[in-house]
C-alpha cells in the first residue's frame, strides 16, 4: 500500500478537537466522523450541546465518540486531554486546534485580562495542547490542523488583541512543522466570512464583509471541516501551510 493509500484510510483512525461541540468545531466532527474518524471532542462550557452531539454520532456508530470537558487555560490539565483519548481509543491520529476566544479589544479600552483571556484560548492553549500531543502523534505519524483566521494577517479593527493572537497560531503552524518533522505534519486553515459572530452584528456589515471576497456570497462550516478532512487524511505531503478558505477576501484590499 502507498503512502497516499495509507494516508487516506480513516476507518477507526483517531481526533481530539478542541471547542468540537458548537458551530464549526461540530461541524468538522461530524465531517471526520462521516469519513470514518473516532472522536475526542472537547468542550468547556457546553455540556448540553455536547451529550446531544455525542448522542448524535454514538448512533450512527456506537462508542465512537468520547467527550471531555476541560478549561484549556489550565495548562497542566492539557496532558489529561490526550491521556483520555489514547486510554480510550489505544491511539491518536489528528489533533485539531478548534477552540477560540473572540471579542472587541480597542485601544484604550483593552485590559490585561482581556489579553491573558485571548492568548490563552488562541495561542496558549493549542501550543501546548501540541506539545502535550507530540509523542502520540509521533507514534501515529500523525498530525496537527489549527484554526486560524484570515484576520491572522489582515488586522480587524477593534480585535488587535485577537489578531495578534491568531498571527501568533500562524507562526507555530510553521514552527511546529519544522519542530516535529518528519514524522508529524502540522497545517492551519484561515477562515473568512462562514459564521458570523455570536453577538450582534447588523445586515449591513454582514454585507459589506461579503462584498470584499470575489465569490460575493458567505461561505458555510462544511468549507472549513472539508478543508480539515482534506489536511489530516488527504494531504501527506502538505506541511507548514496556512489555507485561506475564504472565497477570495485575502487577494483582496
Amino acid at each position: 500500500m502507498s503512502e497516499k493509500d495509507s494516508n487516506q484510510n480513516t476507518t477507526n483512525k483517531v481526533a481530539l478537537i478542541t471547542g468540537g461541540v458548537r458551530r464549526i468545531g461540530a461541524e468538522i466532527a461530524t465531517t471526520l466522523h462521516n469519513a470514518g474518524y473516532n472522536l475526542a471532542l472537547h468542550y468547556r462550557n457546553s455540556r448540553e450541546q455536547a451529550h446531544a452531539l455525542q448522542e448524535q454520532l454514538n448512533a450512527i456508530r456506537p462508542d465512537s465518540v468520547i467527550l471531555i470537558q476541560a478549561d484549556l487555560h489550565i495548562t497542566k490539565g492539557l496532558n489529561s486531554l490526550i491521556h483520555s483519548t489514547v486510554e480510550r481509543f489505544g491511539q491518536l491520529d489528528a489533533v485539531i486546534n478548534n477552540a477560540s476566544t473572540f471579542y472587541p479589544t480597542p485601544v484604550g479600552e483593552a485590559t490585561e485580562e482581556q489579553w491573558e483571556d485571548l492568548f490563552g484560548s488562541n495561542l496558549k492553549a493549542p501550543f501546548f495542547l501540541a506539545q502535550a500531543a507530540a509523542g502520540a502523534l509521533t507514534k501515529s505519524s500523525g498530525c496537527i490542523v489549527n484554526i486560524v483566521d484570515i484576520h491572522s494577517d489582515r488586522p480587524l479593527k477593534e480585535h488587535p488583541i485577537y489578531c495578534m493572537a491568531k498571527a501568533g497560531l500562524a507562526m507555530m503552524t510553521k514552527s511546529l512543522a519544522k519542530e516535529l518533522g518528519p514524522e508529524v505534519r502540522v497545517n492551519g486553515v484561515a477562515p473568512g466570512a462562514i459564521l458570523w459572530p455570536e453577538n450582534d452584528m447588523d445586515e449591513l456589515t454582514q454585507q459589506r464583509i461579503v462584498s470584499r471576497n470575489f465569490l460575493k456570497r458567505q461561505g458555510h462550516p462544511s468549507d472549513i471541516a472539508q478543508t480539515v478532512l482534506f489536511l489530516t487524511s488527504q494531504s501527506p505531503y502538505i506541511t507548514g501551510q496556512v489555507i485561506s478558505v475564504d472565497g477570495g477576501r485575502s487577494l483582496n484590499s
